[in-house]
């Protein structure tokens, strides 16, 4: 990692200078939340709180390439933000940054002050370049205390004294330990009960948590709506009659970008347009017998909000025409956020036909023959230009029909529900014209006022005042588009002075952005306004802005009672307003944020951190009716002293969910009912979305929106108050403010909060790490709620609504598909999840010694045994001499049969390079003989190592070893250009192993002798290298024979998943019974043909490379699997060339044939490839079977003629090379579903297949014959009945004879190899395989016609992860972390203390890397009930694997403790 500052990473500078820097940037920090001062306050108290328990958090480790940052010129800052503030909050910055620097900022708040370790956590390796960082933090060390740094890596270390410290990350997820380790605030309570099911319960709730005390609440009714004798009939019919009575009174004026006027039109102008395009609709889209639209057809008007006049008389038209208008934004592009959504509000209310100005048609996105394009998820449109050249004049008898206001429908209006779905509310004839009278009365509009409307005149507040009421009462609106704001946002204050405007129509942002700006304009005047309307002054934010802007604008003539917050919802229109002829005093309520998170009102009094303000909305419309009712389950009044959803009934509300009967009932007809659960009344009231309560004198205070409600453990948050307590902490440079999200994800049983922000292009990764923490820290101070996750995504990446609001919806979508690609990422799983399940206390083992046998039933079920076919009598004297040593049934062939090929070895072209018959065979290995009698100087019994490719010289090599008297030991070669790694395994057996000489080839003899060589190991204390490349011929004076068949034969050495070097003996006795067992298992004899694809150097793939021919004589036709990298068909070719019954391969193998092939079978069958010939494809293994693996390798090449039954596995262990083998005879192996969760228990739950949380296994191949099998608990030793989980143990005259030792362990051999069960059947001697697994007996019958008992293999005990007192297999977890995101091509697990760590390889871009993160960490808490401690996201290739294709997690986990994985990324989950 660079830490060298780049250009656009300016180094930390003292507070002073940045805010001399801040006061210079201009433009104004655009947003729609502010921040009040109490809050900000707050906010420091609360940090000063965390700030005495001193913990440092460990910063992620980021690999600089992942995210270079371009340039600031080149990053476009996001529209709605910038830095600068208002004067007033400078000052405030000022006090505060001078507090701050000494009390949040001082590094030692981040880091414990330990200096005197600082060597050891300074990373190890050398720093070849003088580190430009140092210069820069040494203006920083002046101004702080003593900071610890770790330069080369650009970040800062605490240490925890008393703690070695070996490397970075060791001293990383030391520190997370010790923040693990704090108390964590709430006390859990745990639920867990321990029967087959495991059930996780939310917190019960705190005995004192407040409850609502009042009494129930009574409907609240608004003043009459009063009759004034020339309201219009209907709202077109006071359109036609200022059409014509007052032609020339302005009606619109829009403004161009640098808010000068475009244009003014009158209402004769409006009345004369709307009128034609009536007529056009209705009579010139179709023929006279078949018209395009009919009275009651849906029709989107999509008109960009910069051209006002155009919308207005396309809305006009159409409730002239009849036809019901629907607005919606203009499409972006094909893939805007939401555009499907749109799609299906304009498919729910059936619209086919689409309004549009010439120019925003020629806006929109067209496919090349220049059709508009088919917007994602829309129906198909037809598109119709509205300009005035386009439009038909009515002919003279024609004229439009005006009804009085009905109940149908006059227009809809789309809102976006929580889930992102777009619906469109219906409002009736009626509604519309209620609501104009209802607000003209509230607002007490007066005819020919001038009235400025800032807010989008589509929809909502700038449509009702801007369109509708304004016409009804031949108001003058002036439109002050959102681009004019962006670029002029004192425009709409110059309009109010140059036109008296009496009504200004605003939100919270535009009070902010003109309060910004006000600098310049010395002499505007505001007294003409007598209401300034504030849109969203429900938003409990809203008052410090409505404070703010008062306080500027008092002194230009802005009187304080005309300020007008107002609530709104789309569903019943306008809620409640403030009158400024009614109340002159506003009130104000302090709520507790606690009480307010439990439903409850509670006026704030001892801790004025965690208090919300709110300012009242008025009084609720006129004739309308108002109650509060609880937010969720059946609509049950509230107390008075409780927040609930406001319900309105009015005549002035929408009326339905166009085209959705379903929803609409639920929201539109709601009937409230009493504490009694009986209905109040028959009349049936609409919900608001707005949660609120009623204050003294019938004023509504809303303190937040149904769909910003965050439900996290039976408490409720609202979404803008974390908003802008995040926004509260400084310095807010870090982000952009307004580019926040705030949502909430299920995970495990509850809701987890998720806030994302864009993160400013300079933002250094220290200070956004310093940002993030703070907030964490702050929320939980102020909500008493934990976050689960923050993230920083770079600048303009969050999708955006149309008026350039973030698209909460897409955004959280994004998240939970991985698509977010954040820059910076912290998860905080260890203090929110709090549910998770008790952690399991060992109970004692309930079968002991005193549970009787009875029989073959231990505890009531049979016992958990299984045994092999027998092995039979070998009758013939002449069979026994020849099978009681191999190397005397070497020599018996090449005597009787010398001309039959054993074996023959091809390369990746598939040509066969080397054959051995049996006397060649027996040739070469006496020409070995005698050459290890002249040259080795050795005694009988010395071990030899044979360093050899796979190929017939180690075959001949081996069997000169037994010819000689000495004992083989076959070790794989180092890899030529990896020596480092793989040379010192070699060095290791050698070394343990006590060899006397080395045999090996030409090649590799100089590779150990080389100077490569020696930069990993000793190479002057070799022993012995002969090669035995060119030898002479000779014969040697006789051929060892053994004196007993007990006598060593071979030592087989083999590195396990843990990294554990364990070699093991076998005798000649155990050789040949196994090479006889595996003969009658798969039918082997002479004229059969069989094909290997293993490594040839331990365990069952040596047995069947090296001495299976040998015994059983059939042709082993041999494929080293490093062939298959550079020709990947080589092994499937040479089973059809050949015509191969039974094969045997690795899963590497079947892997790469998956991965490499599996689009390419058509390709194969064309070049005539056909496997209908296999009829055993067996993977030798030693782990549970990959059921995934082999079941796609079946259906992928099913196509070629490979039999679904043919592919099987293998089992062995180190005690026992070969226990399971599915040969010829024996029924298809079975697989069962197992619940995941007993696993854990260690227990076997065996469920239906598609359970959930359940995973399948398969059944490893049939016992081998010869071989007992029984199900041990590994604690008690005593037997366990059928389908239990247990330690498998064998008995049979193949297993090893023990470990080959340096120290001679006689106690751990005793105990792996001739082990006695504690009860049951004293006398039999068992070998431990060191694996889990359970027998189960299956409803199919065996070939002896008995029913058959399968054996599954679950796990290697030493592999199982014990976390919360259960036990876990790594490969369950694994599979559950590959399903987590597209980009994880294969993953690992492993403990470090007691944190579970995950390394991911990333098969994306380096820019998906963090969206890896939430998702694991999700998946494992999800299904595993495990909070993940360090997620490691790496390069593919990184997790070691050995030649079985296992992965070797524990050098996987020392590698990552030593520091030397090179991560894309490290996550430390706080």
């Amino acid at each position: 990692a660079d830490p060298s500052p780049s250009p656009e990473a300016p180094g930390p500078s003292t507070s002073s200078a940045s805010r001399h820097h801040r006061a210079h940037r201009s433009g104004g920090a655009r947003d729609d939340r502010y921040r009040s001062d109490i809050h900000t306050e707050a906010v420091q108290a609360a940090l000063a709180k965390h700030k005495e328990e001193k913990m440092a958090l460990p910063m992620p480790t980021k690999r600089r390439s992942a995210f270079v940052q371009s340039p600031i010129e080149t990053c476009t800052p996001p529209d709605t933000s910038s830095a600068s503030e208002d004067e007033g909050s400078l000052r405030r910055k000022a006090a505060l940054s001078a507090v701050l620097a000494q009390s949040l900022q001082s590094p030692d708040y981040w880091i414990n002050r330990s200096v005197q370790s600082s060597s050891t956590s300074s990373s190890p390796q050398p720093q070849p370049q003088p580190q430009p960082a140092v210069s820069l933090l040494a203006d920083v060390l002046a101004h702080t205390p003593p900071l610890l740094t770790d330069t080369s890596h650009g970040c800062c270390l605490g240490v925890c004294p008393g703690v070695p410290v070996n490397s970075r990350v060791s001293t990383k997820i030391q520190q997370l330990l010790n923040t693990l380790k704090r108390p964590k605030r709430p006390p859990l309570s745990e639920f867990f009960l321990d029967d087959s099911e495991e059930i996780v319960e939310v917190p019960q709730p705190d005995p004192n948590t407040p409850k609502p005390e009042g009494r129930q609440i009574i409907p609240v009714k608004g003043e009459p709506l009063g009759v004034v004798s020339n309201w219009p009939p209907a709202l077109q019919a006071a359109l036609a009659r200022w059409g014509a009575t007052q032609a020339k009174s302005p009606a619109l004026t829009a403004l161009d970008v640098t808010g000068k006027p475009l244009y003014t039109l009158t209402y004769g102008k409006l009345w004369s347009r709307s009128l034609k395009l009536a007529y056009t609709l209705l009579n010139k889209l179709g023929t006279k017998t078949e018209p395009v639209l009919q009275p009651g057809d849906r029709v989107a008007l999509v008109y960009p909000n910069s051209d006002p006049g155009m919308f207005w008389v396309a809305f006009y038209g159409c409730l002239l025409a009849e036809v019901i208008p629907v607005p919606i934004e203009v499409p972006l592009s094909r893939q805007d956020a939401g555009s499907l959504q749109i799609g299906f509000l304009l498919g729910s209310c059936g619209v086919s036909l689409a309004l549009t100005s010439e120019l925003c048609l020629k806006g929109l996105p067209k496919t090349p023959s220049g059709e508009i394009i088919q917007f994602k998820g829309w129906p198909r449109m037809k598109w119709v230009v509205t300009d005035t050249k386009y439009l038909t004049k009515p002919s003279k008898d024609w004229q439009p029909h005006i009804p009085t206001a009905n109940t149908d429908t006059a227009y809809i209006e789309y809102k976006a529900s929580k889930e992102g779905t777009v619906m469109g509310v219906a409002v009736s004839k009626t509604s519309m014209l209620t609501h104009c009278q209802a607000l003209t009365q509230a607002c007490n509009y007066c005819e020919g006022e001038t009235l400025v409307n800032v807010l989008d005149c589509k929809k909502d507040m700038g449509m009702w005042h801007g369109v509708l009421t304004s016409v009804m009462n031949r108001i003058h609106t002036i439109t002050v588009p959102y681009a004019v704001m962006k670029a002029c946002p004192m425009s709409w204050v110059q309009r109010v002075h140059i036109h008296k405007a009496r009504v200004a129509l605003v939100k919270c942002r535009d009070l902010h952005w003109a309060m910004m700006a006000h600098k310049d304009q010395r002499d505007t005047n505001l007294s003409s306004i007598r209401m300034l309307i504030v849109a969203d002054g429900a938003n409990p934010w809203s008052v410090s802005s409505c404070d703010a802007f008062l306080n500027v604008f008092q002194s230009h003539g802005l009187k304080p009672e005309v300020i007008c917050p107002c609530a709104t919802s789309p569903e019943a229109l306008t809620v409640a307003i403030r009158r400024y002829h009614i109340s002159p005093l506003p009130a104000r309520a302090i709520l507790s944020m606690g009480g307010l998170s439990h439903g409850v009102i509670r006026v704030n009094t001892e801790d004025k951190n965690s208090a919300l303000t709110v300012q009242d909305v008025g009084h609720i419309m006129p004739g309308a009716l108002m109650c509060i009712v609880k937010p969720d389950g059946p609509p049950q009044l509230c107390k008075t002293d409780e927040i609930g959803e406001i319900v309105i009934n009015s005549r002035a509300g929408g009326t339905m969910y166009y085209g959705l009967s379903g929803v609409t009932k639920n929201t539109f007809e709601v009937i409230p009912v009493n504490q009694a659960g009986a209905p109040i009344g028959e009349i049936p009231f609409s919900r608001t979305g707005l949660l609120g309560f009623v204050g003294p004198g019938s004023l509504v205070f809303v303190v937040g929106k149904i769909e910003g409600l965050l439900m996290v453990s039976g408490r409720r948050h609202n979404a803008d108050d974390l908003v802008a307590t995040a926004l509260a902490v400084e310095p807010v440079k870090t982000v952009y403010r307004g580019r926040i999200a705030v949502f909430s994800v299920t995970v495990f049983y509850d809701e987890r909060i998720v806030i994302v922000a864009e993160q400013r292009p300079d933002a250094s990764e220290e200070d956004s790490f310093q940002w993030m923490s703070r907030v964490l820290q702050a929320i939980d101070s102020i909500h008493q709620v934990g976050l689960y996750c923050l993230a920083l995504v770079p600048a303009n990446t969050l999708p955006k609504t149309p008026l350039g609001g973030i698209h909460i919806c897409e955004t959280k979508q994004n998240f939970l598909e991985g698509n977010l690609h954040p820059c910076n990422i912290l998860l905080c799983p260890h203090t929110c999840v709090t549910n998770m399940p008790k952690p399991r206390q060992k109970q004692p083992v309930d079968v002991g010694p005193a549970s009787m046998l009875v029989g073959n039933l231990v505890a009531g079920k049979r016992i958990a045994q299984a045994t092999g076919r027998e092995l039979g009598v070998v009758e013939d004297q002449d069979l026994i001499r020849k099978h009681q040593f191999l190397s005397e049934a070497l020599q018996w062939r090449a005597q009787t049969d010398p001309d039959h090929v054993l074996y023959v070895l091809l390369n990746a072209k598939g040509v066969a390079v080397c054959t051995a018959t049996c006397a060649q065979l027996h040739k070469r290995a006496e020409k070995i003989t005698a050459t290890l009698m002249e040259r080795g100087g050795l005694n009988t019994g010395d071990n030899v190592v044979l360093l050899y490719p796979p190929g017939i010289d180690l075959i001949a090599a081996f069997y000169g070893c037994l010819y000689a008297g000495v004992i083989p030991v076959t070790v794989r070669p180092p890899h030529p250009q990896n020596l480092a790694a793989t040379l010192p395994t070699v060095r290791m057996i050698i070394d343990v192993s006590k060899a006397a000489c080395i045999l090996t080839t030409q090649p590799l003899m100089r590779i150990l002798r080389s100077r490569e060589a020696a930069a990993s190991v000793n190479i002057k204390t070799w022993p012995t290298i002969i090669d035995t490349d060119d030898l002479p011929r000779k014969r040697p004076p006789h051929i060892y024979k053994p004196p007993t068949a007990e006598m060593l034969a071979y030592l087989d050495f083999s590195v396990s998943t843990t990294g554990m070097l364990t070699g093991v003996k076998m005798s000649h006795a155990a050789v040949s019974t196994l090479c006889r067992s595996i003969k009658l298992q798969c039918e082997l004899y002479s004229s059969r043909q069989i094909a290997i694809c293993l490594d040839p150097y331990c365990g069952l793939g040596f047995v069947l490379w090296c001495l299976s021919s040998v015994y059983s004589g059939h042709q082993s036709i041999l494929i080293p699997p490093l062939e298959l990298e550079s020709s990947l068909p080589l092994w499937l070719s040479t089973l059809s060339q050949y015509k191969i019954r039974d094969t045997f391969c690795s899963y590497s193998v079947m892997e790469l044939c998956t991965k490499g092939l599996g689009t390419q079978t058509e390709m194969l069958k064309a070049r005539g490839l056909n496997l209908s010939c296999v009829r055993s494809c067996v993977v030798i293994a030693e782990e549970r079977p990959r059921l995934a693996l082999t079941q796609s390798f079946s259906k992928l090449f099913k196509d070629l003629g490979l039999s679904p039954r043919a592919v099987s596995t293998a089992f062995g262990s180190r005690v026992n090379l070969a226990i399971c083998l599915q040969g010829t005879a024996g029924p298809d192996p079975s697989t069962v579903y197992v619940d995941m969760k007993s696993l854990r228990h260690d227990r076997v739950r065996l469920v239906e297949r598609g359970a959930p949380q359940s995973i399948p296994l398969m059944e490893s191949g049939t016992i081998l014959p010869g071989v007992r099998v029984i199900i041990v608990n590994p604690e008690t030793r005593g037997p366990l009945g059928d389908s239990h989980l247990g330690e498998i143990w064998v008995n049979s005259p193949h297993s090893a004879s023990g470990y080959y030792t340096i120290y001679g362990e006689e106690s751990l051999q005793a105990d792996h190899f001739n082990t006695r069960l504690s009860f049951g059947e004293p006398h039999t001697l068992w070998a431990r395989t060191g694996y889990l697994g359970f027998i189960k007996r299956t409803e199919l019958l065996d070939a002896s016609g008995d029913r058959h008992d399968a054996l599954f293999v679950v796990g290697s005990l030493d592999e199982t992860l014990e976390l919360r007192g259960l036990r876990y297999h790594p490969i369950d977890i694994e599979t559950s972390v590959s399903r987590a995101h597209r980009c994880i091509a294969e993953s690992a697990v492993f403990t470090w203390t007691n944190l579970l760590v995950v390394v991911a390889e990333l098969s994306g871009s380096e820019q998906e890397a963090l969206d890896l993160v939430p998702l694991v960490t999700n998946v494992v808490l999800e299904e595993h009930h495990l909070i993940v401690g360090v997620v490691v996201i790496v390069d593919p290739g990184v997790i070691p694997i050995n030649s079985r294709g296992e992965k070797q997690r524990m050098h996987l986990r020392d590698s990552f403790l030593a520091d030397q994985l090179d991560p894309i990324y490290v996550a430390y989950n706080m």
